[in-house]
């Protein structure tokens, strides 16, 4: 498609570390750099063979300070790749691949997809309007298995996803410790809003949310083999489900518990950035400049 950000275009415009760097100096100052010592914005100029600038009167900064690349010793292009990789693919890209493609360490692969995927998570997004679609999933262990522990300690309790879908809008998908009615209705109301139509399945979880503000809630009789009544479904977040669990299976394999929010905002930003395939990349790569590193 005319437009796209190929491969081609990528190593064309970030061919090795230095282009990388100038794009991170360009992300964290866009109106220019504050110079402490002269009190006033100035002119910094990149030191050679160093990831720092420094202005005329000695003063230097270093961009990558506060980023998911600070203290790396992996080439800047590599980093700039795997985000390329993660964003321009639908179903997930595995470390595995990226050690494979880098000829770098499966802990260093390991660890860029980490500190990558903290650009994905969904802050600050705002609350969910109009028809809003609710649904959770379960995921890991095996099919029989669902969330229970079964008497012959062979079975693994599976992890509870909550997702919450803005028709033509964002996705939020959280991992909860259960499906509760409490744990459920504080989800909803931290990310929708109660004048918004709410969809959902028949679960009991949701029975009572009305008690809460939500007066327009709708449901679906899965149980009847009810998938759609007039406006009144929950296809668009199954589909999401559907992608997902297909991705964890096909790509990753095996999640943990520990990470598995990371993979569900991994699929969130792809999802809520659907209509920007082109530009996911560079959507991607501003994210550096707000996200701080974990170490």
């Amino acid at each position: 498609m005319k437009g796209n950000f190929t491969l081609g275009l990528f190593l064309q415009k970030y061919s090795n570390d230095e282009s990388c760097l100038a794009q991170v100096f360009k992300l964290k100052y866009p109106t220019g750099v504050f110079c402490d010592k002269c009190q006033k914005v100035t002119n910094f100029t990149k030191i050679t063979n160093r990831f720092a600038y420094q202005c005329s009167c000695g003063y230097q900064i270093y961009p990558l300070a506060g980023t998911i690349f600070e203290k790396t010793t992996t080439p800047l292009q590599y980093w700039f790749y795997a985000m390329f990789l993660i964003s321009n693919t639908r179903s997930g890209v595995s470390a595995k691949q990226l050690q494979r493609e880098l000829g770098v360490t499966y802990k260093t692969a390991w660890r860029m997809f980490k500190q990558i995927r903290m650009l994905m998570a969904e802050t600050g997004g705002g609350l969910l309007t109009g028809d809003v679609e609710i649904d959770e999933t379960f995921v890991g262990g095996k099919g029989r298995n669902r969330k229970y522990v079964w008497s012959d300690g062979f079975e693994k309790p599976k992890q509870v996803l909550m997702g919450m879908l803005e028709r033509g809008g964002k996705v939020y998908i959280k991992h909860i410790p259960n499906t509760g009615k409490y744990t459920l209705l504080n989800q909803i109301k931290e990310n929708v809003d109660p004048k918004a139509r709410i969809h959902t399945d028949e679960y009991s979880g949701y029975k009572n949310i009305h008690k809460y503000g939500y007066l327009n809630h709708y449901t679906i009789n899965h149980g009847t083999h009810e998938y759609a009544r007039g406006d009144v479904y929950t296809q668009n977040i199954e589909n999401v489900w559907s992608h997902f669990k297909r991705g964890i299976t096909g790509v990753y394999r095996i999640v943990s518990k520990k990470y598995l929010q990371a993979y569900a905002d991994e699929y969130a930003f792809r999802y809520n950035r659907r209509k920007n395939q082109s530009q996911m990349f560079e959507l991607l790569l501003a994210q550096v400049a707000n996200v701080q590193s974990i170490n």
